[in-house]
């Protein structure tokens, strides 16, 4: 008979005799009692578990478009109650709602929780089933899957964990951690407002006592290899504007295009700003004093790195993101350490004039560039704003209009972190190979909690796998054909075995 990840009988019954041992060496932390009655409820409870993802996909908060931004904190207000948490409540954040829930289980040890309900945008045409329907669907090689806006960043994930607090509640066990969770709903634009929350007396009196910030993800890999993130880059999403709202030179509306003749153009002007950004390759950032303080990846770092492509495909790589070569046809090995190092001057989208079929004879009135920074560490989202200002006025585009809608900084743990160890121990218990990720291209917010005034240890966990975040059909693995890969109810288990082994920390944060 095999467990769940395909591994035999007698080395889960020398884990979970190891994971007693362990657990008894250190007096605050209860062990983990009959691991087999936490997998059997879980088990039990699959199709609900998976009906609740459903419902919660069925309901996108999206910030930039203004949509259930009641509705959505409400929702998570409910979810986290019927999970287990005694306490959650709405708090305001000047812009889209956060919650704030605690479970205390008269524990030693407080971990927090960072949850996200809002997804990006979508569009249905683009799809090959509803993004909101949820369906359920066999995907060749991998198993089955759920289709849907949010699947996998980060609903998906996320239904794990709050699966796994039912777990707790079905085998009526005791929660061997407190836990603080922080949800907001505006990460996909930047997480405008999570700096306001964060700062509200109630919520970083409770953040405080934990010993650190972790986040639901699916860091599983084809071949079952998991991750342990220890950073992400930041983030700053802002638009350049150019128009007649911006300077008098340029007309209030589109105007017939022969006047071009005598009348500057909104959108070659942006397109000119839009080139000093970057070098004549078209991706080394070029605004003035950008690399000032960047910080170079360390030896141990690299070796990272390197350690974690064993046994990855690079061929892989390349098809998630369906391209055939790297930037300067670079080895996998510098490309991999472009990725985590480089920061970044993206353009998301312009916006300017006609875009319907044929041509239209109209000089625009208005012309939009949204971008984003990627920054790394020691980069400021402060300084990024003010050097991409500067940069702007000294060349003169004093009609360049910038506006940043949200964004932070990049986040870093040490790897000697007591919540990396815990991950560490996690896996290892349960023969899982992992790798650690020195610093997730993707952003989130972790520099909210990792930075002053809270200085917590943050970091991302989660068994499973997903992809087509931000794209059309977004999947998350329920099921899954490769044993060595875990599906939603094993991802469950591994938040079980989590928590125990935070308890083991007994409150150290280093």
């Amino acid at each position: 008979m095999n467990w769940p990840w395909g591994y035999p009988m007698r080395r889960l019954m020398i884990a979970l005799v190891l994971t007693t041992v362990s657990a008894t060496a250190v007096q605050a932390a209860p062990a983990m009692p009959k691991r087999d009655a936490f997998a059997a409820a879980i088990a039990a409870r699959h199709d609900r578990t998976v009906q609740d993802l459903r419902d919660w996909i069925a309901l996108p908060t999206i910030a930039a478009m203004g949509m259930n931004v009641k509705e959505g904190p409400e929702y998570m207000r409910k979810l986290a109650l019927d999970a287990g948490f005694q306490q959650a409540k709405v708090i305001e954040s000047g812009g889209v709602p956060a919650v704030l829930a605690m479970l205390d289980a008269g524990a030693p040890v407080t971990l927090g929780i960072y949850m996200m309900y809002d997804v990006k945008h979508y569009d249905p045409a683009e799809w090959s089933s509803p993004p909101l329907e949820g369906r359920l669907v066999d995907r060749p090689g991998v198993g089955q899957v759920i289709v849907g806006r949010g699947a996998v960043n980060q609903k998906g994930p996320q239904t794990a964990f709050l699966a796994a607090l039912q777990a707790f509640k079905a085998t009526g066990r005791k929660l061997p951690v407190n836990l603080v969770l922080i949800a907001e709903g505006e990460e996909e634009i930047a997480s405008t407002n999570l700096p306001n929350v964060v700062a509200n007396p109630e919520v970083a009196a409770v953040l405080k006592k934990t010993i650190g910030i972790i986040g639901a993800s699916a860091l599983q890999n084809s071949e079952g290899t998991a991750g342990i993130s220890l950073g992400a880059k930041g983030a700053v999403e802002f638009q350049l504007i150019v128009g007649g709202e911006t300077s008098d030179r340029y007309p209030k509306a589109d105007v017939h295009s022969s006047v071009h003749a005598r009348v500057e153009s909104p959108a070659w002007r942006l397109v000119k700003a839009l080139d000093t950004l970057v070098a004549d390759d078209g991706h080394t950032p070029a605004i003035d004093g950008w690399f000032e303080n960047v910080q170079p990846l360390t030896p141990r770092q690299k070796e990272i790195i390197a350690n974690g492509l064993k046994g990855t495909s690079e061929a892989e790589a390349k098809a998630a993101v369906g391209v055939g070569r790297w930037i300067n046809d670079e080895d996998y090995q510098t490309s991999s350490e472009r990725l985590v190092s480089q920061p970044t001057v993206n353009i998301q989208g312009l916006v300017s004039g006609y875009m319907g079929p044929g041509g239209k004879t109209v000089l625009p009135g208005r012309a939009e560039a949204k971008l984003e920074f990627r920054l790394v560490p020691n980069m400021t989202r402060a300084e990024a704003e003010a050097k991409l200002k500067a940069h702007l006025l000294k060349r003169g585009f004093s009609d360049v209009q910038v506006v940043v809608s949200g964004g932070y900084g990049p986040n870093q743990t040490d790897e000697t972190a007591a919540l990396v160890k815990a991950q560490q121990r996690t896996l290892d218990k349960q023969g899982i190979p992992y790798r650690l990720i020195v610093r997730n291209a993707g952003s989130w917010p972790g520099a909210i909690f990792n930075g002053a005034p809270l200085n917590l240890p943050t970091g991302q966990f989660g068994l499973s796998r997903g992809n087509g975040a931000h794209a059309p059909n977004e999947w998350y693995l329920i099921r899954s054909a490769n044993p060595k890969v875990a599906g939603i109810d094993e991802a469950t288990l591994a938040w079980v075995d989590l928590l125990y082994e935070v308890a083991a920390a007994g409150g150290k944060k280093k």
